[in-house]
């Protein structure tokens, strides 16, 4: 991420906060990010120099206005003005990142042998929530050369519980 997508994402998270709609910002800001994710050619066109700014405004004002809350729509139209829209996903990500680190929320990869039932996706989530002090939102991946266990990566630490982690270190003590 470029220091001027954080720049700009706190730029918004605090307007956001100052406003008291952070949380609805952030929905809007998910299905924005959605919009552009699906359909590239819009964000290439706004940030296109062979088209006028003040098209690329209009097009904004087509697809977003009154639909959107009106800062959000200034945003946009910030960005592109400024040349800086394909800063605009992840200045999203930013946006989110602070609203996660206020609301003391985490985001977890869980890297599984086999499928996790919802019993045992529930446990982790409580034990993970415990141990961070704060909600715990999982993403959860099967990979089968783990064998057994599981690897957790929260928050910049990785906590590996595998049976192929386990093998390993048996082998480098055999060494």
């Amino acid at each position: 991420m470029t220091e001027i997508s954080k720049e700009y994402g706190q730029a918004l998270y605090m307007l956001a906060v100052e406003e008291g709609v952070a949380r609805e910002y952030a929905e809007v800001l998910d299905e924005i990010k959605a919009i552009f994710q699906n359909a590239p050619e819009y964000l290439a066109m706004l940030s296109s120099p062979s088209i006028s700014i003040a098209e690329r405004l209009r097009a904004i004002d087509d697809v977003f206005l009154g639909k959107i809350p009106e800062h959000i729509v200034s945003y946009l139209k910030l960005l592109t003005e400024k040349g800086r829209v394909e800063s605009l996903l992840s200045s999203i990500d930013e946006y989110n990142a602070l609203l996660n680190a206020s609301e003391r929320v985490f985001s977890a990869k869980v890297t599984s042998a086999n499928e996790l039932s919802e019993e045992e996706k529930s446990g982790l989530i409580n034990k993970l929530s415990l141990l961070k002090e704060g909600k715990v939102q999982a993403e959860y991946v099967v990979d089968a050369s783990l064998i057994g266990g599981v690897i957790v990566e929260i928050d910049g630490t990785v906590m590996d519980g595998s049976l192929r982690r386990r093998l390993q270190q048996v082998k480098e003590v055999i060494k």
